[in-house]
């Protein structure tokens, strides 16, 4: 009687907001787009996925809608919109496996509208997924900012901050994090964040407990690659180190780290337990080409 209620049990909702695009590698092209990589991970560690963006009406917008029918990502709310490219990004990866991007202006992601769809998601969410890049153009700023405020009061409402080129600004990185109510970040990026919010100078878990006091936030997630990661929360330090693995590229690395922390901390499980799953994860994801390679059922 336990297994058949469990199997029964609803499963938590994530929701992805923002870029749906593809990486285009020398070697071939990957599906991508950081919020949607969220969601195809999520899907895989066995929520409920649903993904709000925007893709053209060409061969790469059908193919990502497949995509994400595959994952088991919902996708009612990714409009198709005439005149409008999906996007792309050219990705170079360095003799580390660190990517560097050349990101495509001005397509389909940019004129992300709002809809009765990503009402619906919104107010499904129990964990909503949102970062800076989609936030470059003011119709999908708006958009993702009137869905953030559409999700219910008790959902997670994560800010992956997600820095790329100039495509940020100090507005919009404190408007986000006054909407949100956790925050993951590179450690690359914290100093950025750090300097644009004007933080006091402190080591890096006084840093995250200044961003969390200053902004409200439940949680703040640092991840340091090798090192692995770090999670701060009002009252609870939280460091974990990462599996050793063979770096193929880094690509959707962080992502899948995302996923993990959010299905995790949805299924109510430790911060050590959450943290190094969700390392675990993130490591897989390297080890393999691409950002969404498919997750063995040893880490869901």
């Amino acid at each position: 009687m336990g297994e058949w209620v469990e199997d029964r049990m609803p499963r938590s909702v994530v929701v992805g907001i923002g870029e749906v695009l593809w990486d285009v590698f020398p070697h071939g092209e990957h599906f991508g787009g950081a919020p949607a990589n969220v969601a195809m991970h999520a899907a895989a560690l066995g929520a409920k996925s649903y993904m709000v963006g925007a893709v053209g009406p060409d061969a790469r917008g059908d193919a990502a809608l497949a995509r994400l029918d595959a994952a088991g990502v919902n996708r009612t709310a990714v409009a198709q919109l005439l005149g409008r490219p999906t996007g792309v990004v050219n990705v170079s990866v360095g003799a580390k496996g660190q990517p560097s991007f050349d990101i495509a202006a001005d397509v389909a992601w940019d004129y992300l509208p709002w809809s009765e769809a990503v009402d619906d998601a919104a107010g499904r969410a129990d964990a909503f997924c949102f970062g800076t890049l989609a936030q470059r153009a003011a119709v999908s700023r708006a958009t993702i900012k009137r869905a953030l405020k559409a999700t219910r009061k008790s959902a997670w409402r994560l800010f992956d901050v997600n820095l790329r080129q100039n495509y940020y600004d100090e507005r919009v990185v404190t408007s986000s994090l006054e909407l949100a109510n956790a925050v993951k970040l590179n450690d690359e990026e914290l100093p950025v964040v750090a300097r644009l919010c004007k933080l006091a100078p402190g080591d890096v878990v006084d840093q995250l407990r200044m961003v969390c006091d200053w902004f409200g936030l439940r949680l703040a997630a640092l991840t340091r690659g090798a090192a692995g990661s770090l999670l701060v929360t009002p009252g609870e330090v939280c460091e974990s180190a990462a599996p050793a693995t063979t770096v193929c590229d880094t690509v959707g690395a962080g992502d899948a780290f995302t996923a993990a922390l959010l299905v995790g901390l949805l299924k109510g499980r430790s911060l050590t337990e959450v943290s190094e799953r969700a390392n675990a994860v993130a490591a897989y994801v390297c080890s393999q080409p691409g950002a969404t390679p498919p997750i063995p059922a040893s880490l869901r």
